[in-house]
């Protein structure tokens, strides 16, 4: 079976078709930069990398573009609450974005266009429109005349006498029908402005994305996505006057649902935000990004404590599961391994010159040469472990290759991103692994654990591939302490082997209270840092 999506403008699960045999492009309508992200915004952007990723790993090759609003009515207001520049407030926030985006380990787009660096196309499109008889300049504004589209209201499935006025502008009463909507803001005084021909101004959001999303992907493209709560009226207007200019525009409409508190759509206006910036520094962000893609992309997420709890320990489940394999496997888990954990005397310290502690000296904190004071984390920088952003976000695409994806797991993400089903397929297989583990079975939990990371791969969830392992940094970091945690199983092996139980329990309590958990298996203690 291929790939399926459910397309709002056709209310249906179609088969996906790609305007161009083999090629996939997205646009998806991205963060108007008036305030820093919280967890509703961002569940858009994991909900469409997985759809990429899914893209790239069934073999298409993929254009994605996701916008920025850097120019809006919002951005003006909040510049005028605080005395700052607009610019000022835009960037601010799209580097608040950027920094979230990367956080949760989502795929940079291949192409991220600013509102505010298009003005050209949005003049080239407004002229279109106006030479086809489908706008008309009024009071120094530019409006569609959605009188002209028979078909306007068919993406949302309203009836165009039902609507309400459009309230995009505060001259309304140059509009020809109420429900016309502002391609083109008129200037007003300390309001940034560009010249046209129409006078000066300053671009509607609709009449960006379309200009935007045309210049980059083309007259038509496959997908456009976006958050339910943009079907009306941002979408239906975007479809309306490139339609009207008879570009094909998009083929599929993709949109996620929303993230809910209390029973209330999670929004800066209603002050219920959970911003990004804070969650990961209370939650790691591996598990953040789980909790937000778990699950199907159309529902909506209820946000809770209690459920984003039961997420991290899904994921720690998986995650573990991913470091015991990978140990059993006879790998170097040094500075790799969620926790780095370790098998007792498999220990960096050769590798390090004159890796051996003096006498007195306490692991946990004040050693020369870069060690970690207590509290401290080893794991690269960001509670928890997580890995700060960068570029470090890509498909692991060997991964994929190295073992055959599931069936049950393809055939779930074919079926509209069933992502539900195929982390059930994942868990299941995660189970048949650690089964293999408790019976000695090295060769049947190497095959689970190849199984295991591909279908992570897809989800942006892999323990082992940026930006979750960790950064070179981190590594060597992480050998120190491989190599003085591996002394202290050592010191405890050795009061087991003399019976001094009580000072082999006093060892494994002061690492747990060091934040190193320690776990007895058939090979021997291996370690992990709590999380």
């Amino acid at each position: 079976m291929s790939l399926r999506l459910h397309d709002t403008a056709t209310r249906s699960v179609r088969e996906f078709s790609p305007y161009r045999p083999g090629q996939a492009s997205l646009y998806l309508c991205g963060a108007t930069v008036q305030a820093p992200p919280h967890i509703g915004h961002i569940r858009s952007g994991v909900s469409f990398d997985i759809l990429v990723r899914w893209l790239h790993a069934t073999g298409y090759q993929v254009t994605f573009c996701r916008n920025v609003t850097d120019i809006d009515d919002k951005i003006l207001r909040v510049a005028s609450a605080e005395g700052s520049a607009w610019w000022a407030v835009a960037e601010r926030n799209q580097r608040a974005f950027t920094r979230a985006y990367s956080a949760l380990g989502c795929l940079p787009p291949d192409v991220e266009p600013r509102a505010t660096g298009h003005v050209p196309e949005m003049i080239a499109l407004m002229r279109r429109l106006i030479e086809t008889g489908h706008a008309y300049p009024a009071g120094g504004d530019v409006y569609f005349d959605v009188g002209t589209y028979p078909e306007y209201g068919a993406l949302s499935g309203q009836r165009p006498e039902h609507m309400r006025p459009a309230d995009d502008t505060d001259s309304g009463g140059a509009k020809r029908d109420p429900r016309d909507f502002a391609l083109w803001k008129g200037a007003k005084p300390g309001e940034p402005s560009w010249d046209t021909p129409w006078g000066p101004g300053r671009p509607g959001w609709h009449l960006e994305c379309s200009a935007m999303s045309t210049k980059y992907l083309g007259d038509t493209f496959d997908i456009h996505g976006g958050g339910l709560d943009l079907i009306f009226p941002h979408h239906e207007n975007e479809l309306a006057q490139s339609r009207a200019v008879g570009d094909g525009f998009a083929r599929y409409w993709v949109h996620n649902g929303l993230v809910r508190v209390g029973g209330e759509k999670m929004s800066k206006s209603l002050g219920n935000s959970l911003l990004v910036d804070s969650m990961i520094l209370t939650v790691r962000p591996a598990e953040l990004r789980y909790y937000l893609g778990q699950a199907h992309y159309r529902s909506q997420l209820d946000y809770s404590p209690e459920a984003l709890a039961e997420a991290a320990a899904a994921y720690r489940r998986v995650e573990g599961f991913v470091a015991r394999a990978r140990e059993a496997a006879g790998e170097s888990a040094a500075g790799r391994l969620p926790g780095g954990g370790l098998m007792a005397g498999e220990s960096a310290a050769g590798r390090l010159p004159g890796g051996g502690l003096m006498a007195g000296e306490s692991a946990a904190g004040g050693l020369p040469g870069g060690g970690l004071m207590a509290g401290e984390s080893a794991a690269g920088g960001l509670p928890g472990g997580g890995a700060a952003g960068g570029d470090g976000c890509v498909i692991a695409a060997d991964v994929i290759a190295a073992a055959a994806l599931p069936a049950a797991f393809t055939a779930a993400m074919d079926d509209d991103l069933g992502v539900p089903q195929a982390l059930a397929v994942l868990h299941e297989a995660v189970r048949e692994g650690n089964s293999a583990l408790a019976a000695g079975d090295a060769a049947g939990a190497a095959k689970r654990l190849a199984a295991v990371r591909a279908m992570l791969s897809v989800l942006g969830l892999d323990p082992l591939s940026p930006p979750w392992s960790a950064s070179s940094t981190g590594d060597d970091l992480r050998a120190v302490l491989d190599a003085l945690v591996s002394v202290a199983l050592e010191q405890r092996q050795a009061a087991r082997d003399r019976k001094d139980y009580a000072a082999a329990d006093a060892i494994r309590d002061r690492l747990l209270a060091a934040g190193v958990v320690v776990e007895d298996t058939p090979r021997g203690a291996r370690w992990e840092l709590s999380r």
